[in-house]
């Protein structure tokens, strides 16, 4: 999901599905606060099997979603995504991605994450939490915040903390990788490779002017 579907949504649109059900949304909700997102994710496995291989089970957001797509429409939500497929683009688009080695970009990632910490990010956690945010809350969860709130509220030594950081950014970012892989019709580049760039959107205006494509 986020910026990677947003982008492939906005190409590829998504499946046709009724609007979200008040009733059925509320009483999954009430289900969740009773059982927990643990139990709602294998009632999913169980009616949907693909679904929840694909969702992760503490997004209790997309869980429940998935299994009111059931509720509301007979199908799972699952059988819908294989049926729209992404495959009719809703524009004449240019998709261009940026790629790099995996260890170069390893590499920048935990230096990413060092500069977060010495710009302040810890300080920004523990200022949220004396404001009185629920540490459970889905902002709260995201990547670096919950990091830090496990190392302030003792679950993380440092160095712990830190390595765990680290390790889920890079993962996070092989996975937003793996995504857009799948999305067809993207020019894969490498940061140096600028001229490619402008020739591919050249290129691209030129055909759609009714120009010719440069040489």
């Amino acid at each position: 999901g986020g910026t990677g579907l947003y982008i492939k949504s906005l190409l590829y649109g998504l499946f046709e599905s009724r609007p979200s059900d008040p009733v059925v949304r509320q009483r999954l909700k009430s289900q969740l606060a009773r059982q927990g997102a643990g139990a709602m994710h294998d009632l999913l496995r169980k009616r949907d099997v693909r679904a929840a291989e694909r969702i992760h089970p503490n997004d209790s957001f997309r869980v429940l979603r998935a299994l009111e797509v059931i509720e509301t429409t007979g199908r799972p939500i699952s059988e819908h995504h294989k049926a729209h497929g992404f495959q009719r683009p809703r524009y004449n688009a240019l998709a261009i991605g940026l790629t790099r080695p995996r260890e170069v970009l390893n590499d920048r990632i935990n230096q990413r994450v060092d500069q977060m910490i010495s710009q302040g990010l810890m300080d920004e956690v523990r200022c949220l939490l004396a404001q009185g945010l629920d540490p459970t809350l889905k902002s709260m969860q995201s990547l670096g915040y919950r990091h830090m709130v496990d190392f302030i509220q003792g679950r993380l030594a440092w160095q712990e903390a830190l390595r765990t950081l680290k390790r889920d950014h890079r993962r996070y970012a092989k996975r937003q990788y793996t995504w857009f892989k799948a999305v067809p019709g993207i020019h894969w580049i490498t940061p140096a490779q600028i001229e490619a760039a402008v020739h591919l959107v050249a290129d691209f205006l030129g055909m759609n002017n009714g120009s010719k494509p440069t040489q």
